[in-house]
């Protein structure tokens, strides 16, 4: 369980520094649109190559894949037909349906599954979800509906490959399903940007907390409500009774129930600040789902095992 304080206790500091450099001023408006570019175009990329390269895909395809994606599927159809009913438009949809289903299986998630799970491979399953699957087709939905004039459907099915996340988790594969080693003079200059990505990605939300309006204050109080509540309890509890139907032992049970419990993830809000949609939203399901995810974990945890 130390692990899980540990990952929230370095998360916090690092967004602590943020909200510094905000009140500072020494990062404005302008400074954090930058920082949220650079993470979003260099450093996320190269991050995301790095680290699937080295996957063990034989793992993924699993039980466990199953329960974790019919979680996923249920909060995000829950935060659609929310949408559909509120008239949302397609940019703040689609980040609300991240908000609700897109877990911090990262910087909280690699820790949580190495020092509560005891294996950090089984973060992998929800890691390839979302990389492969969920933030491809976010971002090809977010181009779209940013695009100025209609677009074709070969326009809509090539955009992906004009993503550079979505370029870099493909490319990283491929070198995992291939099973090349990638030159050190090539890998080390990534590796080290990929170093950036996740630093810059908490300062940038860390000043916004400073520059924006306070958590809670932006957004309304039941879609914020909503989407926590989907992302904490309701997605940790689809995974689970999927789980106990497809007969998982009590280890992957526990590890399915802990993964979709993960906050919100952090990348969430780079990527809304991108495209200038649902930015409090995001910047506020992080930060309550966040805070909330301690005592749930714990939970469950305590219930499970």
């Amino acid at each position: 369980m130390s692990g899980v304080f540990a990952g929230f206790a370095t998360i916090t500091v690092i967004i602590a520094f943020g909200v510094l450099l905000g009140h500072l001023r020494v990062v404005d408006e302008r400074g954090h649109r930058t920082l949220s570019t650079v993470a979003f175009f260099l450093a996320s990329p190269a991050l995301l190559f790095s680290v699937l390269q080295d996957s063990d895909l034989s793992r993924v395809f699993s039980g466990n894949l199953v329960a974790i994606s019919a979680a996923v599927a249920a909060t995000a159809l829950v935060t659609l037909a929310a949408a559909r009913w509120r008239r949302d438009d397609v940019g703040r949809t689609v980040i609300a349906m991240m908000c609700s289903s897109y877990c911090n299986a990262g910087n909280l998630g690699l820790p949580i599954a190495a020092y509560v799970l005891g294996d950090t491979a089984l973060i992998a399953p929800v890691l390839l979800l979302q990389l492969l699957v969920l933030q491809p087709l976010a971002l090809t939905a977010l181009d779209v509906a940013a695009a100025p004039g209609a677009v074709s459907l070969s326009q809509g099915l090539t955009r992906p490959l004009r993503n550079p996340i979505t370029v870099a988790s493909m490319a990283g594969i491929a070198v995992a399903v291939a099973g090349v080693e990638v030159p050190a003079a090539v890998n080390d200059p990534i590796a080290l940007l990929g170093g950036m990505a996740v630093p810059a990605m908490l300062l940038a939300y860390g000043v916004s907390l400073r520059l924006g309006p306070l958590p809670g204050r932006g957004v309304a109080p039941g879609e914020l409500g909503l989407s926590v509540g989907l992302k904490l309890l309701a997605q940790p509890t689809v995974a689970y009774l999927v789980g106990l139907m497809l007969g998982l032992d009590q280890d992957a049970l526990l590890a399915v129930t802990v993964i979709s419990a993960l906050p919100t993830a952090q990348n969430v809000f780079v990527i809304a600040s991108r495209y200038g949609r649902a930015e409090l939203l995001a910047r506020d399901a992080i930060f309550v789902s966040t805070l909330g995810c301690v005592p749930v974990v714990v939970a469950i945890v305590a219930l499970v095992a």
